[in-house]
């Protein structure tokens, strides 16, 4: 399998969930399971241990298992896999990185440094020392909102020179960020993807080049629907779609991530209800789930 290049950064790619027996123990059919659905929907990534995978409470056994099983199902397929490898220590980052490349991922995502508030220079020199010597392709995460470190726009100019670093998911609250990265990254060996589900199309619109998705777990063939619409600049049929989904978007940030998403494949049989703590099952019974269930089993029942 090739590394990925910044052209390779575009449409729908799936932050995908790590599924659990009620145990906590990590679940490997119906991990297989979930990856086969994701190739068949045709989504142009998998990405392993991110956010919504519970990475922060996965050891690095689980890490291997995990990356090794997807690398084996994607392989030969048009869907690539990302390693998420970030950490606060960026030698850990940097070993993590040798362990995604033995096991054969195609790029590594790595997450700003988190807890340990720091500077921008300090970013800079953390995703530089990550990169100088990354056997793969960096893509930068920012999310401020669950690390506060926000890697600010002229930061990500100063990194996307960088020939080890081709983009950056970006999952600023500030909805003018896309704009303003897009208008000071004119390398064409970089792109920005979307980190919001709610607001991905709009970042599309401004310059994104496609989304890494929660909803794509449940609704992969919707969100690869809007990223194509978006693609062949139907943006009409994209936003008709896509609005469809404001229930979904409703849902999934009811609670903190990944809770939401896990309970309603749950509910569609094809998880196990397990979780890790500090984050506990869904249990809010004012949402309305019901019909989210119903169009996910039917959706699946399609691939």
């Amino acid at each position: 399998m090739s590394n990925l290049t910044a052209k390779d950064l575009y449409g729908c790619m799936t932050a995908l969930v790590t599924p659990m027996t009620k145990q906590g123990k990590i679940h490997l059919e119906q991990w297989k399971s979930l990856l086969r659905k994701q190739i068949a929907a045709k989504v142009k990534a998998v990405i392993v241990a991110g956010t919504t995978g519970e990475s922060a409470v996965l050891t690095d056994k689980e890490f291997v298992q995990l990356l090794t099983v997807a690398v084996e199902q994607c392989h030969g397929t048009q869907t690539a896999v990302i390693a998420q490898t970030g950490s606060i220590s960026a030698d850990k980052v940097i070993a993590n990185n040798k362990v995604a490349f033995e096991l054969g991922a195609q790029a590594v995502l790595v997450v700003t440094p988190y807890y340990l508030r720091t500077t921008q220079e300090g970013l800079y020199q953390h995703f530089k020392k990550i990169a100088d010597i990354s056997p793969l392709p960096v893509v930068l995460y920012n999310v401020p909102s669950r690390t506060q470190n926000d890697l600010l726009p002229q930061t990500s100019k100063k990194l996307s020179s960088h020939k080890k670093i081709i983009g950056l998911k970006e999952a600023s609250p500030d909805e003018q960020r896309v704009v303003k990265l897009v208008d000071i990254i004119k390398a064409s060996d970089f792109h920005v993807m979307s980190g919001c589900d709610d607001t991905f199309v709009d970042s599309m619109q401004q310059g994104a080049t496609g989304v890494i998705s929660v909803a794509s777990n449940v609704r992969p063939q919707a969100v690869v629907q809007i990223c194509n619409f978006m693609a062949l600049g139907d943006t009409i049929s994209a936003k008709k779609l896509n609005s469809s989904l404001d229930n979904l978007y409703k849902v999934l940030s009811c609670q903190p991530n990944p809770i939401p998403v896990k309970y309603l494949m749950h509910e569609a049989a094809l998880i196990d209800e397990g979780i890790r703590l500090p984050l506990v099952w869904f249990d809010d019974k004012k949402v309305r789930t019901r019909d989210e269930i119903l169009k996910i089993k039917q959706d699946y029942s399609n691939l």
